[in-house]
């Protein structure tokens, strides 16, 4: 229904205003030099950004998500119930098929998207009014870099992307059936919203913590090349330098904002979108608990 692709960009709008600040430290810990570090953890990097850049240093590239966020939940609400019905039964090995095939067509707009946040993300780090501006916003970003590196610029970070996507997705939509399964949602429950709250907050989590190591690497093949130092030749070299330089701690750099923000991120979004069609349907129309999942990558998510 055309509501509820309505109310999923609706949901999507309020998990990244509420997300973002977290998305932009994780990004900072995941690329920082390990030989002059700027963050010493997620709380530091909170307070530095805020200290040297303002407040609206964690908002940093949010216009991208924002700019993509209703053709990735058209995508994601699309193929996801289309796969679901092809499939025929409603099962947790089909909701995780179908949430996989959601997860990998919308890598076709999250990586471009991605790839503007992240070096809109790391403009200016350390300066509370930006002496140079690379990009003035993220549109901005995407023109200059397909004008320098061509459509491959743009795609920088797909392959990474899609491995990351694909089985998040699948995990995220197979853990928030099976919790809302779990804890009985019923239209009727006068908990039904924390319960919503509960299990797509869960979902988040477990999506991100089944592919994080992945989402390091791509960001860090993202970052690469800013300043005008190309560090990495694809993604074996990147995990390969990375681990050889950095240990296996670096694949959970970041790990802490991330799960910091993937709950109450998921969790404001299905609040958002469950409020939304409470108030436009009316109780007669409204039988269902579940408003289905909305999802936020793993940069949503």
């Amino acid at each position: 229904m055309a509501l509820d692709f309505l109310a999923g960009c609706v949901g999507g709008a309020a998990g990244v205003l509420v997300g973002h600040p977290f998305d932009t430290v994780k990004v900072r810990l995941q690329v920082q030099n390990v030989e002059k570090p700027l963050y010493r953890g997620t709380f530091h990097c909170f307070q530095s950004i805020i200290k040297q850049e303002s407040a609206f240093g964690l908002y940093k590239g949010i216009g991208s998500p924002m700019m993509g966020l209703t053709f990735i939940n058209a995508l994601v609400f699309g193929v996801q119930g289309n796969t679901l019905r092809a499939l025929g039964k409603d099962t947790p090995l089909n909701q995780f098929l179908a949430g996989s095939a959601a997860g990998a067509i919308q890598c076709i707009i999250c990586c471009p998207m991605e790839l503007a946040k992240t070096r809109m993300q790391l403009q200016g780090t350390g300066e509370y009014k930006l002496k140079m501006k690379n990009y003035k916003n993220s549109l901005d970003c995407l023109i200059k870099i397909y004008r320098k590196e061509g459509l491959r610029g743009i795609n920088r970070g797909m392959v990474s992307t899609f491995i990351r996507e694909t089985p998040s997705f699948g995990f995220y939509f197979l853990t928030y059936d099976c919790m809302t399964r779990y804890l009985g949602c019923e239209a009727e429950d006068n908990y039904v919203i924390p319960k919503l709250l509960f299990s797509g907050g869960m979902s988040g989590i477990v999506s991100w913590l089944s592919t994080y190591p992945v989402d390091v690497i791509k960001s860090r093949l993202q970052a690469d090349g800013v300043g005008g130092v190309t560090q990495y030749n694809g993604i074996l070299d990147c995990v390969r330098k990375s681990y050889h330089e950095e240990g296996w701690r670096v694949f959970t750099r970041g790990l802490t904002s991330t799960l910091l923000r993937a709950f109450p991120v998921n969790a404001a979004t299905f609040a958002t979108v469950t409020v939304f069609l409470m108030y436009m349907k009316s109780e007669d129309n409204l039988r269902e608990c579940e408003p289905g999942p909305v999802i936020q990558q793993p940069s949503s998510l």
